[in-house]
């Protein structure tokens, strides 16, 4: 066994990149000549990883603009290492164009970046291509000393005393790897089917049916869902996108001059879900002029108050007002100094009454009123959330007419610099998810509102949907869409409130979206072991960690000496796939914590080690 200090980073995607980035960038302060062994663990190349690999298709893209993706941290990141600039994507593939750069990508994605400007949605590939730049150049930015070693497997277990080595199983390995210190960054968890997916399968098998239950969607087996035949599909966002691509221009059709013809494979689509809307918009224009000042409802201080109180945190009684507040001060501040003409009173006198107006109270209600003469300026969290409630159609065809409407009226609005204040309510959301890092589990409620107003689709992709439409490959079911069993006609049956009386049946039923994270349920073998040996998990299924340096919690709250985890899997998700540029990313911030965290702890293994030798 090597006396060389060895560290064990499981997961070679982006977060996993963001680590070896980080130690990268302190090693010399922290570090100094000593020498250390990086173990990368990951079954798919490093830097893309699984969801952001090289080896999909094309057709499917990022829901980021090109000059919004960045790996790099820069001077708005609150961090304690120094600041390692770098290329955000545009600017990367314009330094490869110009020949600044090489890169090893294929010849479709060098194509591909020849053609890539600024606000353009680049494919997943090349992202992909960009990635494994970013983890080339983190790796070659080491110290002499610090050697980085690549594993192709998934890693199995994690055992070992809190105050010992650690040994790390993987898969057609034969012996483990040791380590003194293991970070996981597994991203993203796939989960066995619960109760009710079970059921559906089930019910599917007995009948000749097609069941497909929540899974990423690039990796599903498309080829069982019938051609021409009506799909109902349960999920509007994200994960339903790429499955409309994959099962339209992914089967041979094309657009012409905005009108999508058919191939004739396409099933047709019966989209529904809780909402019954697509997830809004990306907006379709860049930041000019000031600021809105933030955080200044929902900071640290607030966080701290909170998190001090009597009690568990209850994120809708003692989280929510805050961030409604922290949203419409940017909504407002940006309204007031960018279309000024749209408000009646002064900035300074309208700040100073809203700091001191309850959250959601009257108050503060007559003030937007009397300072903000069109209701159409006025930022109403709940309409903005649920836009279907209420409204009722007395027929599927009606609803198509009305939906159509409703995203064409979206695509308009989030291009429109005019509503420059959305903008600036993405701002609010991304520092808000800033703050929630180190809160804890909160649920699935708050995750699920910042993706559908700040992660949703390209413009292009809803012009698209709008084009299928009126094709009649995708029909819409409208919000509160259930789905039951008829096990007598041997169908799938859907029912939204938007249609009251009304129902469609099919043959085939895809649920479109991710798995939920569970610990109890997860096919991670590496997950399931964790729990078992006594890693803390949460009510919602994530692994908490400590918000201070992401070590992974034990049953009793302690953090375990020599395990880190980061990601969407923990307690402190950080928001988002990437950070922009200029916005200060806490998942940068995470980083660099447990980078520093790991290598002064190594650091001073290693002296210890060199003493009693």
């Amino acid at each position: 066994m090597s006396d060389t200090p060895t560290l064990v980073v499981i997961g070679g995607g982006p977060r996993g990149t963001g680590v070896i980035e980080r130690i990268a960038a302190n090693a010399a302060s922290l570090y100094g000549d000593l020498p250390l062994d990086i173990h990368l663990v990951d079954p798919y190349p490093p830097g893309g990883g699984r969801i952001w690999r090289q080896d999909q298709s094309p057709l499917l893209w990022m829901n980021s603009m090109a000059e919004d993706v960045t790996m790099f941290t820069d001077d708005t990141v609150q961090l304690d290492g120094p600041v390692s600039p770098g290329p955000a994507l545009h600017t990367w593939a314009e330094d490869v164009r110009e020949g600044r750069t090489v890169t090893s990508a294929d010849p479709a994605v060098l194509e591909e970046i020849r053609g890539l400007g600024g606000q353009s949605f680049p494919s997943r590939r090349l992202q992909s291509a960009y990635l494994r730049w970013v983890y080339e150049q983190a790796v070659a930015a080491l110290p002499p000393g610090i050697t980085v070693h690549e594993h192709t497997g998934h890693a199995l277990r994690v055992s070992g005393p809190r105050e010992g080595r650690q040994h790390v199983r993987i898969q057609g390995r034969a012996e483990p790897l040791v380590a003194d210190l293991v970070v996981l960054t597994v991203g993203h968890l796939d989960a066995e089917p619960d109760a009710e997916q079970r059921e559906l399968s089930a019910f599917a098998a007995r009948h000749g049916l097609v069941h497909l239950p929540p899974d990423f969607t690039a990796d599903t087996d498309l080829s069982a869902v019938p051609e021409g035949e009506a799909v109902l599909v349960r999920g509007f966002g994200l994960a339903f996108i790429d499955l409309m691509v994959l099962l339209t221009e992914g089967r041979g059709g094309r657009y012409e001059n905005g009108v999508y013809i058919p191939s004739g494979r396409e099933p047709v689509l019966y989209v529904g879900s809780r909402r019954g809307v697509p997830y809004h918009s990306k907006i379709g224009y860049s930041w000019q002029g000031e600021r809105p000042p933030l955080p200044r409802h929902f900071g640290a201080d607030q966080v701290r108050e909170i998190l001090n109180g009597p009690g568990p945190v209850d994120y809708r009684r003692d989280l929510w007002p805050l961030i409604a507040k922290e949203l419409g001060h940017a909504h407002y501040h940006r309204l007031f100094t960018a279309h000024r003409e749209r408000t009646t009173v002064d900035l300074g006198d309208f700040e100073e009454k809203y700091a001191v107006a309850e959250p959601g109270s009257p108050e503060l209600a007559a003030l937007v009123a009397s300072a903000v003469p069109d209701p159409a300026d006025r930022l109403d969290l709940e309409a903005l959330d649920r836009p279907l409630d209420g409204v009722r159609h007395a027929s599927y065809d009606s609803l198509q007419d009305g939906l159509r409407a409703y995203i064409t009226a979206d695509l308009e609005r989030r291009n429109d610099p005019a509503h420059s204040s959305d903008l600036a309510v993405f701002l609010g959301l991304l520092s808000a998810y800033g703050q929630l890092a180190g809160v804890g589990d909160i649920g699935t409620r708050w995750h699920g509102f910042f993706s559908y107003l700040a992660s949703g689709p390209p413009g292009p992709r809803l012009r698209q949907l709008l084009a299928l439409s009126r094709a009649g490959v995708v029909r819409f079911l409208g919000a509160g869409m259930t789905v039951e069993s008829d096990e007598e006609q041997g169908v799938f049956r859907a029912r939204s409130t938007t249609v009251p009386g009304s129902h469609t049946e099919a043959r085939a039923l895809v649920e479109a979206r991710l798995p939920d994270p569970s610990l109890r349920r997860t096919r991670s073998p590496l997950l399931s072991a964790l729990h078992g040996d006594g890693a803390a998990g949460t009510d919602t299924g994530l692994l908490r960690v400590d918000p201070s340096d992401s070590r992974i919690l034990d049953l009793d709250g302690s953090p375990h000496p020599r395990r880190f985890a980061l990601g969407p899997c923990t307690t402190a998700r950080a928001g988002g796939a990437f950070t922009r540029p200029r916005t200060g990313g806490p998942a940068f911030r995470q980083n660099d914590t447990t980078a520093r965290t790991a290598l002064a702890f190594l650091r001073d293994l290693s002296c210890r080690d060199r003493l009693t030798a």
